[in-house]
């Protein structure tokens, strides 16, 4: 889940919460290896490149998390160009990684009953 286009554009610091992160991605305003993709479940690899496409790039929200982008920090994974407006997936996320404190065991257990 933490390699949904959605999600790496909120990692990324380009949105702030993640339903704005979907709603961009949906309106078009990333492109990911050059090609505009508008979905928001599309999985991306190591080795990615999302980037603000150039009509986005003046949109006031954008920049406003982008300015807010250093308080929260980027993922070790991810590498940002905040003046180039661009990040790279550097790999996959490990599960020291991920900061939502999720409980596997009970994932497995209600799913196996």
């Amino acid at each position: 889940l933490e390699l949904r286009q959605d999600n790496v554009v909120l990692r990324m610091g380009f949105a702030d919460p993640r339903a704005e992160a979907r709603q961009l991605v949906r309106h078009g305003h990333f492109t990911v290896n050059g090609k505009r993709v508008n979905i928001p479940s599309f999985e991306v690899k190591p080795g990615t490149v999302i980037e603000v496409t150039e009509k986005s790039r003046k949109m006031i929200r954008i920049a406003e998390a982008l300015e807010t982008v250093d308080r929260r920090g980027v993922p070790q994974w991810i590498e940002l160009d905040k003046k180039a407006m661009k990040g790279t997936v550097k790999g996959v996320p490990n599960r020291e990684d991920l900061t939502m404190p999720i409980q596997e065991q009970l994932i497995v257990e209600l799913y196996s009953k």
